[in-house]
């Protein structure tokens, strides 16, 4: 499948109530308003095609680019890679669930997000956080370092309410996914929740959302999802 035939069956899909909820959340034209369970046949006729992704994503089309990281080889991707993407995301949803989520499967994930969490950048910093929800949401508890988790979460309690808004919304996603899916910090990462408490992050022409991790956290546990890990990231 090439770029013309990708960009047809995409605008093909685009439905104009899906497009609306996306311009709600910061997309802008271009777009197309595709749902993103609808790329999945899409999706597995092409499988992975760098070079397709590239030029998906250049595109700036946000169906376009959030189909690119459907079909990017995250290993064939180099930091300097990540960072070109991270400069055209122009809205959380491609920082966080395109950028961060590629990232996350290749072996340079856990450098490229400590990077971003330390750049003082709203849109780095949120995908930095949001790369280790989706590590640790996905793999083994062993392959992370116990005592970085720790000062991650000290990190996190000590500036998540003076952080920038979508940094705030990413931290406390990485503290509930700490709390259910990383073990060893499990305790640690509930009394973090309770001593945060309630975190406000405001949002352009909507009403400002109220986190509350602890809340969050203890319905997972009833729901017996303590240690849930998913099987794959990518859709």
């Amino acid at each position: 499948m090439d770029f013309e035939t990708v960009m047809q069956e995409l605008e093909a899909l685009g439905k104009e109530r899906t497009k609306k909820i996306y311009i709600s959340n910061g997309a802008h034209e271009p777009l197309f308003g595709v749902a993103t369970g609808a790329m999945k046949p899409i999706a597995k006729k092409i499988k992975i095609n760098q070079p397709l992704a590239e030029e998906l994503y250049a595109t700036g089309n946000y169906d376009a680019m959030y189909f690119a990281g459907i079909i990017a080889d995250p290993n064939a991707m180099t930091e300097s890679d990540y960072e070109r993407w991270m400069d055209e995301a122009y809205f959380y949803m491609i920082s966080d669930y395109v950028v961060a989520v590629t990232l996350s499967e290749s072996t340079i994930a856990q450098d490229v997000a400590d990077k971003w969490i330390a750049s003082g950048e709203e849109l780095r910093m949120s995908a930095g956080w949001s790369c280790y929800c989706w590590l640790l949401g996905n793999r083994k508890d062993n392959e992370f370092s116990e005592s970085k988790i720790s000062n991650m979460l000290d990190i996190m309690k000590n500036s998540i309410h003076d952080s920038p808004e979508r940094t705030k919304a990413s931290m406390n996603n990485f503290l509930y996914t700490v709390a259910i899916s990383y073990l060893p910090l499990h305790e640690k990462a509930v009394e973090t929740a309770k001593e945060i408490g309630i975190v406000e992050v405001k949002r352009d022409k909507k009403k400002t959302s109220l986190l509350n991790a602890y809340e969050s956290i203890q319905k997972e546990i009833d729901r017996g999802r303590l240690g849930f890990k998913r099987k794959y990231v990518r859709c």
